[in-house]
């Protein structure tokens, strides 16, 4: 059989040319083999690019994680609130102390009995793995116009947004933070009631706020101590806040003022308000609205970098970007939250 050669008049065989297809490779060659079983055997120059790293996968770069942050503080307004530490793996905890350290009187030559000493519990934010897998066909991605950086922040940001915003407020804590209305509430005090338990203020009528809004709003705030006001904030839900806007004094007054510079925000009996779509609407026992002090009295865990997996193989011709982020959350101090309940009791 004659060989026919295939090869261009003064070229000259390249280190780095693809090997043969299986049919016309010498008997015994692995490189095409290599190169079908673990993309091995090829030595193929390629343009640097930013969205494929080895093995296919890298962690986002801080420019690109920066805009995801900025979104999600827009989208998830408990993030903005919270307290958001940066964990290296699911094993954070955090103690927070009870009952203080009491102190006592004595005369000079007097005995010193022992004081009562502070009790310590420990706080474990329930981590689950976040993902978001959105994808682009390949036509689109070779569109020298096309900003892959901006789509894929937008759309993980979104995903991401929706998911953290209903698990920082209601998650149950299964593979998934756990929202601070998930935790269990009670009419009393912060004294008689139970580490863990957040406190809860009926407004005397079920699914509605009774003759006099505007008390029982005072009364909740007055539920949260002097030292968790200073920085809180109330959370409600687009259709309680229309009809928190409408509620007026007895002189006629709203009880509502709006922000009067820009980026100043919104008021309700001098605090601001937090518009938070996941939390629900005013119906018969429902903890519709919110207030406290959220950098105190919640706590969200999260790795540092997001990670991010290019598959253009398992569904051609579009290509997927499987993003991963670890997060967890739950109630690190139940004193800072109070929940206003549309109860009789």
């Amino acid at each position: 059989m004659t060989k026919i050669d295939m090869s261009f008049a003064g070229a000259s065989p390249a280190a780095d040319a693809r090997p043969m297809l299986e049919g016309a490779r010498a008997p015994g060659g692995a490189a095409f083999e290599g190169f079908l079983r673990a993309g091995t055997g090829i030595a193929e120059a390629k343009a640097f690019t930013g969205i494929t790293g080895p093995e296919g996968g890298y962690a986002v770069p801080r420019e690109i994680d920066a805009q995801i942050d900025a979104a999600l503080k827009a989208a998830s307004p408990i993030r903005a609130l919270a307290n958001v530490v940066q964990v290296g793996s699911n094993g954070y905890r955090k103690l927070v102390t009870t009952g203080g350290t009491p102190s006592g009187w004595a005369s000079e030559g007097a005995a010193r009995p022992a004081t009562a000493s502070p009790t310590f519990n420990e706080i474990a934010p329930p981590m689950g793995e976040l993902y978001a897998n959105p994808a682009a066909s390949q036509a689109m991605l070779d569109d020298a116009g096309f900003d892959v950086e901006t789509w894929l922040a937008g759309e993980i940001a979104m995903e991401f947004a929706k998911a953290e915003g209903a698990a920082f407020i209601a998650g149950n804590g299964v593979d998934k933070p756990k929202g601070f209305l998930a935790q269990p509430t009670a009419a009393t005090g912060d004294a008689a009631r139970a580490f863990g338990t957040l406190q809860h203020v009926a407004t005397g009528t079920a699914g509605d706020f009774g003759a006099n809004p505007q008390d029982k709003l005072i009364d909740l705030i007055q539920s949260l101590r002097s030292p968790y006001r200073q920085g809180a904030a109330w959370v409600m839900n687009a259709a309680t806040l229309a009809r928190i806007r409408k509620l007026k004094t007895a002189d006629g007054a709203f009880l509502w003022v709006p922000g009067l510079v820009a980026g100043q925000p919104d008021t309700l009996l001098g605090y601001p308000v937090v518009e938070a779509e996941e939390m629900p609407d005013i119906a018969a026992g429902s903890l519709s609205i919110a207030f406290g002090n959220f950098k105190a009295g919640y706590v969200i865990a999260e790795r540092g970098e997001t990670q991010i997996l290019r598959d253009p193989y398992s569904n051609k011709p579009f290509v997927h970007f499987y993003a991963t982020k670890r997060v967890g959350g739950a109630v690190s101090n139940s004193e800072a939250i109070k929940l206003l309940k549309f109860a009789a009791a």
